[in-house]
């Protein structure tokens, strides 16, 4: 095994050795390999361990990569972890499976409305800024409840 796949291999063992303290429920934390910045071919060893779920931060590294990798990997789930600007957004949806970044009404229209327009149906998680720090993106946590049912709200007909 390479040393990628060793390393992973380990990880997920210490996973499920976490989930059986008291409290943990087995096979509810997933491993999200962060590949940004990386090669296709330092994917690569990743994806013939047979990892599968992957983190990018840009839309448009992304692109360079994944398109290619997923003709050759079935099964892959790939997960928006950085900032989304609007304008990215049809490109986003289109290639994401998953978009952790959700912390403004206007992006929850637009991906809604990217979304129904391409059929494609995706989970998102609200980014919750909880220490307030102004350098950092996200909504408040006072305000998150809401925030999550105006965006369970956003009718995708009339959005944006």
């Amino acid at each position: 095994m390479s040393l990628i796949a060793d390393n992973i291999a380990e990880i997920k063992k210490n996973v499920r050795k976490a989930e059986k303290n008291p409290g943990g429920v087995s096979g509810q934390v997933e491993l999200i390999a962060v590949s940004k910045t990386f090669a296709i071919e330092d994917i690569r060893p990743a994806l013939e361990a047979g990892h599968r779920i992957f983190g990018e931060n840009r839309v448009q590294e992304s692109q360079l990569k994944w398109p290619v990798l997923r003709r050759e990997y079935d099964n892959v789930e790939l997960h928006l972890i950085g900032p989304l600007q609007s304008n990215k957004a049809k490109e986003a949806v289109a290639q994401f499976n998953v978009i952790h970044t959700v912390d403004r009404e206007k992006i929850a229209k637009v991906l809604a409305k990217e979304a129904r327009d391409q059929g494609r149906l995706l989970n998102y998680f609200v980014q919750v800024n909880t220490g307030m720090e102004p350098q950092k993106a996200g909504v408040a946590p006072e305000v998150a409840v809401e925030f999550v049912r105006r965006c369970r709200d956003i009718d995708v007909h009339s959005a944006v």
